[in-house]
């Protein structure tokens, strides 16, 4: 993005920059600027029925349905990476925690938690940026809050999001249904998030350009449940990677996990990236990716189906769910030999998220 004036900006932001070109103290503190800040600029992008009403909660008819609901916060660093940014990642990360379950999203919630000095053409961008992955991901967001603090005292902006959305079928999705004999399908290649945001943080340079894979999910999980596949576990591939997350599924559901290193696409510049920062692409943040764990019957179908989307091009059957005790997860390497994919312990990329 080329850099504006303060003048050029004013023509495409509400917000009377040129009288407050960055975050004060007051508009957190509920008067007059706060209520110009929430009604020129976040009313503007995220305008619904709901959030128009202007008050304290929105008022959401559910009736007869039942629900999920999710919530995260997101503390990205830096704030625009190659592939996103702090706004997409927050509603992507709601959209795909619900999901996950089985859900299909309809509304969120937006608190934003901004630094004194933030540049307010920063915070139209990162709205703006949310306006349309909202749109894309097809939810509404209905609701929110603001607040900021001292300079010095936040990372220029921290947002949470929470989630709502509806179950439309009877199928339980969850670590507890997962069972001995299912099929584990990765929807495509893993580890480009976290070395996108490692790359621009470090200010590493590399062939090309790894780009996050951030992207919404709930459309092509509803592929898989309106074609009637018998789906046990849905996960998505965030913080530990992949690795950690069939960990969790792994002691939850008290299976065994079989992999098999072959079958887990990693694109090569990924792979050349991990090797030269020490790092395992298996433990590598993902925000585009999961896993599904479904019936042997329905496997063939099911990887059809994702492979058939723009997203799940590189989808593959990693593996496979035993009944032995322990609850671990094993994988047969490339050369043949077994070794044990234990969960990420320590601090491997910080703020990915």
């Amino acid at each position: 993005m080329s850099a504006k004036s303060p003048k050029d900006f004013s023509l495409s932001c509400p917000v009377p920059i040129t009288r407050y070109p960055n975050i004060l103290m007051a508009h957190g503190g509920g008067g007059k600027l706060m209520h110009d800040l929430i009604a020129n600029m976040f009313a503007v992008v995220f305008k619904n029925p709901f959030l128009m009403e202007g008050h304290d909660s929105a008022v959401l008819d559910l009736s007869r349905k039942k629900i999920a609901m999710t919530t995260d916060s997101y503390v990205v660093r830096p704030l625009f990476f190659p592939g996103g940014d702090i706004g997409s990642l927050a509603v992507y990360g709601t959209v795909n925690d619900l999901a996950m379950s089985g859900a299909r999203p309809l509304y969120l919630s937006a608190g934003f938690i901004l630094e004194e000095g933030l540049g307010m053409e920063m915070l139209w961008r990162v709205v703006q940026s949310m306006g349309r992955a909202a749109k894309k991901a097809g939810v509404q967001i209905v609701t929110g809050d603001t607040k900021v603090v001292d300079k010095g005292k936040g990372d220029g902006i921290f947002i949470n999001t929470s989630g709502v959305g509806i179950i439309e079928h009877r199928q339980k999705v969850s670590p507890r249904s997962v069972r001995p004999g299912d099929c584990i399908i990765l929807s495509g290649d893993i580890g480009r998030h976290g070395i996108a945001i490692m790359a621009v943080r470090e200010g590493l340079e590399f062939e090309t350009t790894i780009k996050s894979d951030c992207a919404p999910l709930a459309h092509l999980v509803g592929k898989l449940l309106s074609a009637g596949v018998e789906i046990h576990c849905l996960r998505d591939l965030t913080r530990g990677g992949l690795a950690s997350a069939l960990n969790e599924i792994a002691l939850q559901g008290k299976v065994s996990i079989e992999l098999d290193e072959n079958m887990i696409p990693v694109r090569g510049d990924v792979q050349g990236a991990c090797e030269i920062l020490g790092l395992d692409p298996l433990y590598v943040a993902n925000e585009g990716r999961f896993v599904a764990f479904v019936k042997e019957k329905d496997a063939a179908r099911a990887l059809k189906i994702i492979k058939k989307d723009s997203l799940g091009t590189d989808a593959s059957i990693i593996g496979k769910v035993r009944k032995e005790f322990p609850f671990i997860v094993t994988m047969k390497s490339k050369i043949g030999a077994n070794r044990i994919v234990d969960m990420l312990t320590g601090e491997q990329l910080p703020r990915i998220c």
